[in-house]
């Protein structure tokens, strides 16, 4: 199983010059991958912009949304983004797509959240075309450069619906799990590789999970604090979030061992604390 790590993109009052040494860092400490989180209504860096930036800080490192709200975005854009992305990363980026689940994300930007999972399907179709090199006009050229990776970006969705499985094994390279642990998201995780191979795809899907961490004492309370933030529209349950977060040695190693003992093939520990010694930390502790 390879161990990833998140960059700190949606905490507080985070500044960019951190987020690019964070990337390096996480590099040279020998983590596989990089992830953000999400979100529009928020102080949030933009997750695609974060990521094109830490394509450019780093070599080798891969570089995943985890998740983007897909049917906020214009289908054609995000396939533009994501092609030119892929090229400039020389093939290490992929797609973790969604629909999402707060209606504050859709109102903000004018996206009508009822319609989200149609409109998601809808712009899955455009954004192969785009991939495809499919004009999408009359006398117009191709929209984006063609990604490294037979003619698609990867994607790996998110969800736990029936509606997520049709989506993983027609457009997927895999499915990303959220933040639930092992034993809630495992049995799904099977459910993945039975459609997988049902529906004949060729070898074994990508299966990711994230898990907040912090660690040290001195981190603890901010930790805590941001999550309660982060989660507060969806009230008392925030609290169960922001206890739930891995904060030891043996708490991130027994998850690692869960996760890999359920079928994951990629497990990233997503920081609650943007301060580079997280980093280091997490190192030590899992690699």
């Amino acid at each position: 199983m390879k161990i990833g790590i998140g960059i700190p993109n949606p905490v507080p009052n985070t500044p960019g010059s951190l987020i690019l040494d964070w990337a390096k860092r996480a590099e040279v400490a020998g983590f596989s991958g990089l992830v953000t989180i999400d979100r529009i209504a928020y102080p949030s860096y933009d997750s695609l912009t974060t990521l094109t930036a830490a394509a450019a800080a780093t070599e080798r490192i891969s570089l995943m949304t985890n998740i983007l709200l897909a049917p906020i975005y214009t289908p054609v854009l995000l396939a533009k983004t994501a092609a030119s992305i892929d090229q400039l990363s020389q093939g290490r980026f992929s797609l973790g797509l969604a629909a999402g689940g707060r209606p504050d994300d859709y109102e903000i930007t004018g996206r009508d959240f009822h319609t989200r999972g149609r409109d998601f399907d809808n712009g899955l179709e455009v954004m192969h075309k785009v991939w495809r090199g499919e004009a999408l006009a009359e006398n117009s050229w191709p929209a984006s450069p063609t990604p490294t990776q037979d003619q698609r970006v990867p994607i790996l969705f998110g969800g736990t619906s029936r509606q997520t499985i049709g989506r993983i094994v027609k457009w997927g390279a895999g499915w990303t799990a959220g933040g639930a642990q092992a034993a809630q998201s495992g049995p799904f995780a099977d459910g993945v590789r039975t459609a997988w191979s049902e529906a004949g795809r060729i070898g074994e899907p990508r299966l990711a999970t994230l898990a907040y961490f912090s660690l040290g004492d001195d981190a603890e309370e901010p930790s805590r604090q941001y999550l309660l933030d982060y989660y507060n529209i969806i009230g008392d349950f925030a609290s169960r979030i922001a206890e739930s977060a891995l904060r030891s040695v043996s708490q991130l190693q027994e998850a690692a061992r869960a996760f890999e003992d359920a079928g994951f093939t990629e497990l990233y520990f997503d920081p609650t604390v943007a301060s580079l010694d997280q980093v280091d930390r997490l190192a030590d502790a899992v690699l």
